[in-house]
């Protein structure tokens, strides 16, 4: 008998060689092979006649193989195959078809899926590039077609997608799947306590496995389709529930964990009061509660604050550091680049060195005299503040008493580099005894058990609530939904390239009117993508002859740290009337007199990177124009996020259509580290599933009660570590 632990390789017909084939598709055990779902189903209860076809429908045809060939055209090979049922017939066609001259074999029985079409010239039906799956030799089945034919006709049909290679098709999924499931133990336990499984009405996990791969006859075919019928719905909240269980475990450890319980007494309100540069919005009195009531707390907080562009985060973030400041400890703020960290250095000594707070900036960049003497104050405890990129990560630095790490759009970094900076700055065993002992800095108790520090992750990024619930569901959410006073919404237009006279005489009045604008490009010099506009070259142009009469910058990525620095000061003051910019300006450029915003080949950005850059205007009182222009033909995909950004200035808006539009995994523009690997699961549609599962595995984390019993809790627990942990990356449980 089969477990769901058994490595997959001992499933008879699979073996080592396949197992490793298997291994690609991270199919490890039995359990991930039966957890391997059908992407879709074809309907072969009742195959359709090809009399019966209508143009524009989709359809499944099963029919004999009658002739076949090669065409060449001038511009492509075409394959075209002629399937028969009697008299009737049906062509299809595959463009670039040439790797199918010897697919095919008369006689042979076929199944196709595809969109029916007429042809335009001669009135037949046919199907286009039509999925195919081969279901009998021509010469009569072997031992093998027959014991799959069973599978395939008279049913409804699990299609898998293939391994890619050889023999590893939709068509040998079904037979190993089907032979799994006749080869496993018949007492799978159940780990989803029992009162949660009555109030959901979830089927078995036995009956699931089943149902899902091999639908009865009368299942809802859209059901199915959309991974909507009972054995769906329970394997998808199984493994939602198994995550939230994890995330609700990690919490509760933190929240377990010795913290720094700070004082909030009126000296430390004053001092917060003290640096305020204007009246504080109602969300970011809110949040700053939110925040201040969880530093006074005797366990370490752990919060992510999530805003849109311009929402005031920074401000909120320097208040917190005063808090931990104003009781003793250093603060770390960490920053994914060094523009952003420079942008954050800046401002926190125009806003915190006139009250007396000692700042220090340190980046990989610095020199490595100045970068030890840095060094040397953070471990004496003489610096405050210490603001940096990931150097702050590296193992010679050393924090004499951290209370609180802040982690800048922490998408940038990934979870594990956050998790390093807590530990960093937490237990003694990173340098700390010893800088702190050279600093006199703590008690000989609190050297024995260090308190982790306080962490506030902040975002500019809007994060849909599904994401936020299972990529940062370890942190409590504090959310700025509302811009300060003054800010007038921004007016977003889109325009082809060909217009571009218009745009840039719109920029010259706004110039000349005494404010400033960006000219974005996705790229710094030609040769990297041809096509594209070079944002040099484009420089070049602008500053010598569209604006020759103007005070024109550069400013990317490539450029050293002090000519940044030195470009993005000149901006800021006002000395420079445009900047021509790479996406480097994306996050932490703050300039306040800027009103127009040209981004270049906008289709081909990202819809929250064009948010992001977008944000960088409309941050003073006078109204601000982005302007979206497009070359050449733009995607269907890139109509949508050109649309959106035309429709709307709302962050989070938008993040559920990037969401949409991308996918989880990719949401950030790479794959983000700490993503959750679902099998089953979608968060995209199974949004309701993910929220119900987090309350469930809450309730379950609660008992036991006289709903759920401690032997519930150690078996859904027991489950978590040894079936579910290695699926979920960082969800990790103790």
């Amino acid at each position: 008998m089969l477990e769901l632990t058994t490595p997959v390789q001992y499933v008879k017909g699979i073996g080592p060689k396949l197992a490793e084939i298997l291994a690609t598709k991270g199919i490890a055990t039995v359990g991930d092979l039966l957890n391997y779902l059908p992407f879709r189903y074809e309907d072969r209860l009742n195959p359709r006649g090809i009399a019966e076809l209508h143009a524009g429908e989709m359809a499944t045809v099963i029919g004999e193989v009658r002739n076949s060939g090669l065409f060449r055209t001038r511009k492509m090979p075409i394959f075209q195959l002629t399937v028969g049922q009697g008299r009737s017939k049906l062509r299809c066609l595959w463009f670039h078809g040439a790797y199918l001259q010897d697919k095919f074999k008369p006689g042979q029985l076929i199944a196709l899926y595809g969109k029916v079409e007429q042809d335009q010239r001669s009135g037949e039906l046919q199907i286009v590039q039509p999925q195919f799956e081969m279901l009998g030799d021509a010469a009569g089945d072997a031992a093998d077609d027959k014991a799959a034919a069973s599978l395939e006709v008279g049913r409804i049909v699990p299609i898998y997608e293939s391994a890619g290679q050889g023999r590893v098709t939709a068509r040998w999924f079904r037979r190993i799947i089907r032979t799994a499931l006749d080869d496993l133990t018949p007492e799978l336990a159940e780990t989803i306590p029992a009162a949660v499984r009555d109030r959901l009405a979830l089927l078995s996990p036995r009956e699931a496995l089943w149902k899902v791969h091999w639908p009865e006859a009368g299942e809802s075919f859209e059901d199915l389709q959309s991974a909507r019928t009972p054995a769906h719905i329970r394997l998808i909240f199984e493994e939602l529930f198994f995550t939230e269980l994890g995330l609700e475990l990690k919490r509760r450890q933190q929240k377990a964990q010795t913290g720094i319980a700070f004082r909030l007494d009126d000296r430390v309100r004053q001092a917060i009061k003290k640096i305020l540069p204007f009246h504080p919005t109602a969300a970011q009195k809110r949040v700053l509660k939110e925040i201040a009531d969880d530093m006074q707390k005797p366990h370490p907080m752990r919060r992510l604050l999530q805003g849109d562009v311009g929402s005031g985060k920074t401000i909120i973030g320097f208040q917190a550091a005063i808090i931990a400041i104003e009781n003793g400890y250093q603060v770390a703020l960490m920053a994914p680049t060094e523009i952003l960290a420079q942008q954050h250095y800046f401002s926190a000594r125009r806003i915190l060195e006139n009250a007396g707070y000692r700042i220090v900036l340190l980046t990989g960049s610095l020199e490595a005299d100045r970068k030890r003497e840095i060094r040397r104050h953070i471990a004496q405890g003489n610096a405050q503040l210490v603001i940096g990129t990931h150097a702050l990560l590296e193992e010679k630095v050393e924090f004499a008493k951290p209370g609180l790490v802040i982690v800048d759009e922490q998408h940038r970094f990934g979870v594990l580099q956050r998790l390093k900076l807590m530990k960093k700055s937490g237990d003694g065993s990173e340098g700390r005894g010893q800088a702190a002992a050279s600093a006199g800095s703590a008690a000989s108790t609190a050297d024995k058990n260090p308190a982790e520090p306080d962490v506030l992750v902040m975002t500019a990024t809007p994060i849909p609530r599904t994401l936020a619930l299972t990529l940062y569901g370890d942190l409590d959410l504090s959310v700025l939904d509302e811009l300060p006073p003054g800010r007038t919404p921004i007016v977003t237009r889109r325009i082809t390239d060909a217009r571009s006279p218009e745009v840039w005489d719109f920029v010259r009045k706004h110039a000349v009117a005494g404010h400033q604008a960006y000219v974005v490009y996705p790229i710094i010099a030609e040769g990297e993508e041809t096509e594209l506009k070079a944002a040099i070259k484009m420089y070049r142009e602008l500053s010598g002859k569209v604006f020759a009469d103007l005070k024109v910058g550069l400013l990317h990525g490539r450029l050293d740290s002090e000519l940044k620095d030195q470009v993005m000061r000149r901006f800021q003051k006002g000395e420079l009337q445009i900047l021509v910019a790479t996406t480097v300006i994306e996050v932490g450029v703050d300039v306040p007199n800027a009103t127009v915003m040209v981004i270049e080949h906008a289709e081909r950005f990202g819809l929250a990177q064009l948010h992001q850059l977008r944000g960088r205007i409309g941050r003073g009182a006078a109204k601000s124009y982005c302007i979206l222009m497009t070359g050449g033909k733009v995607t269907e995909e890139g109509e949508r996020r050109l649309d959106a950004m035309v429709r709307t200035n709302d962050g989070f808006q938008i993040a559920e259509l990037d969401l949409e539009l991308r996918g989880p995994g990719e949401f950030f523009g790479t794959r983000q580290a700490g993503m959750p690997s679902f099998r089953v699961a979608n968060l995209i549609r199974d949004r309701q599933l993910l929220e119900l599962a987090k309350r469930e595995a809450a309730a379950v984390m609660a008992g036991p009660n006289a709903e759920v019993t401690q032997v519930e809790i150690s078996r859904a627990l027991v489950a978590l570590r040894t079936r579910w942990q290695h699926t979920y990356g960082l969800v990790e449980v103790g």
